[in-house]
Order: C-alpha cells, then sequence, then structure tokens
C-alpha cells in the first residue's frame, strides 16, 4: 500500500515512496512555476557540439584482434606509407583490430586542446584491453580533419578464460581514450549576424519564450528581444554593446525567467514509474478499483493397482485440476485535488499499486477528470 509523510518538511518538494520488485512511484511537486537562468533552458545560435569520426586500428592485442580483410589491407597500407614494401598475405597476426574512432568537439574549440575518444570494434575482435591506438584523423561532415587521436585504451572491465569457461565484464569491444584525441582546426562560426543574434529554447513553450523576452527587454533597458516562436527569441544587439557581444550574451544568461511547465502526467509502464506535474488538477471525481485473481492448481495423484489385480493393470498419474476464482471487494472513494499535495493524498487513499495507478490514470483521463496531458515513455 502506497504511504505518505505526513511530516510538513518532508512533503514541501518531493514525496517518493518505493514498493516491492522495480515499481516506483515518484510524485514532484515543484512550488508553482520556478525561477531558472536562461543560460540553463535555453542556448544561443552557433553555440553548439560537432561531432567528429574517423577509422583506426589498434595495435598491441594479446590475440584479441580480428582477422577481417578491412584490417588487413589498413595495416598493409599503414606499413607501405612508412617506407616499407609488405605482402598483404604474411599479415596474420590477430594482435590488431580495426575500430571506428569518434569524438564530440565542444563549443569553441581551439587547435591544441585535448577532448575524449571513443573507439568501437569493427570486426569479429574478442576485446581491446592493453591495446593502443595508432594515429587516426578524425573529419567533420564536411570531409575535413578537425583532430587526430591516438592513445592507450581503456575499456573499464575484462574477457578472460575461454570456451564455456569465459568470463567478461562490461564491454571489452569498445573503450575510451581520456584527452585521445587534440584538436588541429577550428570549426567555422559566427556569433549573430553582426546585427542581432537568437536564442533557442531547449523546451519550446509560448509562456516562457515571452517571459524571457520580457526580462531581456527590462535589462537591457529597451524593446530589443521579441518572441519569434516557441523556441526562438531574436535579440537585436544594442549600440552600446555592438563591440561587447560576449558582454550583453553573459548579462542575458544570468538573468532570471520565471519557467512555465505543462500539466503532464509521464507513465513508464515497462518499469511502472509513474511522474505527476505540479499543474495537474482532478475534478471531483468517485473511484472504485479492485482486482479479479483466477488460481487454478493441478495436483498429480499416483493411482496403483489392487492386490492380484490382473497383470494388465498398470500404475498410472492421475492429475486433479483445482480453479478457484477470487475477486476483492472495492468501493467507492472520492478523489479530487486542485494541488498536487490534495492529489496525492486522494491517489494514495486508493491503496493500489503503480501497476493499477497506471489504469486509473487512463480512466481518469478518459472521463474528463483529469487535467492534464498523459505521455507514454
Amino acid at each position: 500500500m502506497l504511504k505518505t509523510h505526513t511530516a510538513k518538511k518532508r512533503n514541501a518538494r518531493i514525496g517518493i515512496t518505493a514498493l516491492p520488485g522495480i515499481m516506483l512511484l515518484i510524485f514532484l511537486f515543484p512550488a508553482g512555476a520556478s525561477a531558472e537562468r536562461i543560460k540553463n533552458i535555453a542556448n544561443f545560435e552557433g553555440v553548439r557540439t560537432n561531432q567528429l569520426i574517423g577509422y583506426g586500428l589498434v595495435a598491441g592485442l594479446p590475440g584479441t584482434g580480428d582477422t577481417g580483410l578491412a584490417t588487413v589491407q589498413a595495416i598493409t597500407n599503414m606499413i607501405q606509407r612508412m617506407g616499407l614494401t609488405v605482402n598483404s598475405n604474411d599479415i596474420k597476426s590477430k594482435d590488431i583490430a580495426a575500430v571506428m574512432v569518434t569524438a564530440t568537439l565542444p563549443p569553441f574549440p581551439k587547435p591544441g586542446i585535448r577532448v575524449d575518444v571513443l573507439v568501437s570494434a569493427l570486426g569479429d575482435a574478442k576485446s581491446l584491453q592493453g591495446g593502443t591506438l595508432l594515429l587516426a584523423p578524425l573529419k567533420g561532415p564536411d570531409g575535413k580533419v578537425y583532430a587526430l587521436a591516438q592513445g592507450p585504451v581503456s575499456i573499464g572491465g575484462f574477457l578472460g578464460g575461454s570456451g564455456g569457461t569465459s568470463t567478461q565484464k562490461n564491454h571489452p569491444t569498445t573503450g575510451t581514450i581520456p584527452g585521445g584525441a587534440t584538436v588541429e582546426l577550428e570549426p567555422r562560426f559566427k556569433l549573430g549576424d553582426g546585427n542581432a543574434i537568437r536564442l533557442f529554447l531547449t523546451r519550446p513553450d509560448f509562456t516562457t519564450a515571452n517571459f524571457v523576452s520580457q526580462k531581456i527587454n527590462d535589462a537591457l533597458g529597451f524593446q530589443a528581444a521579441s518572441t519569434v516562436d516557441p523556441a526562438t527569441i531574436r535579440i537585436l544587439i544594442p549600440p552600446k554593446y555592438q563591440n561587447r557581444v560576449v558582454e550583453m550574451i553573459a548579462l542575458v544568461e544570468g538573468l532570471d525567467v520565471l519557467v512555465d511547465a505543462p500539466a503532464r502526467i509521464v507513465i513508464n509502464e515497462r518499469t511502472g514509474t509513474v511522474v505527476v506535474g505540479e499543474q495537474v488538477t482532478i475534478s471531483p471525481v468517485a473511484i472504485a478499483h479492485g482486482s479479479l485473481t483466477v488460481e487454478i492448481k493441478t495436483d498429480y495423484l499416483v493411482s496403483q493397482p489392487l492386490p492380484f489385480a490382473p497383470k494388465q493393470a498398470e500404475t498410472v498419474v492421475v492429475p486433479q485440476k483445482e480453479v478457484t476464482v477470487k475477486e476483492q471487494k472495492a468501493s467507492l472513494m472520492q478523489v479530487s485535488g486542485v494541488t498536487l499535495s490534495e492529489i496525492v493524498r486522494g491517489l494514495n487513499a486508493l491503496g493500489v499499486t503503480p501497476r493499477d495507478l497506471i489504469s486509473i490514470l487512463h480512466a481518469l483521463k478518459a472521463s474528463g477528470a483529469l487535467r492534464g496531458e498523459l505521455e507514454i515513455i
């Protein structure tokens, strides 16, 4: 049965009740529209990460590499670029593995800074443990090389044994190289068009976008910001900030604005998790919820022949089936609430599991008593 904390210090923000198994019921209720810094809810145009990808070889493996044709060709090409002549038929080592190398460039990367690298085996390699990534160029979508990666691979696990006696921890065919790539080329970037700059909300919302525009205009002293759509705010650069755009951005990012949260209930039926937003309300409604249990039990009895029975008599197993039907009694209970704490108390009074609560929420939505959006994930 669901229980709530009645202590005033505990129910002011979050009520969490753990139930057996993996089912969990969570109620989140912030105190009204919360104030957040603009930098936490929006990003300026052009301030973004960039993805890089490349092909490489991991050498020094203890016989756990792959034997693919692409790997042999890559080894041959690498040796030939070093001025040596080798026949691909002579390469049979399993100490090398072909890998895909990926990295993420942070905003405003400068040549010389180092970023983390992720390597993933392409062929039939068993493990990358103990290997070293050989120099691999990392390219962007435009085909240009933006970074060079090289270094020892850390897989954070292991692969031991062989056959049916092997043991494994984590994923030995995927590893990381902390700070394994060096930026060689800075991506082209332009902060606005010189006269204006755009601000993008991470969660589009008309009300929040309007709050942001008003707050920026109040801070800058004139109507510089205008709401283009629920996700975009256009900001004209004032004359006094023409050569100080970064200073203006820092000012805007530090402003506190009210973030309007929609009335939403998020349901994860795989885990039995229910999250109820603060704006959700329930009109007065009576709920009766019960469950039907059908139990089928089979007992196997042994029937033996009587003494002096005919020779063709045999011992047989006779199944005895028993079917029991149980239905819990359910009575109508009134549930309503205009605040989240009232909704929590009303639903907890039903004494149902999160799985049953999901069915009740669906029924409340169908009846029109639930004022909120149901989102299934």
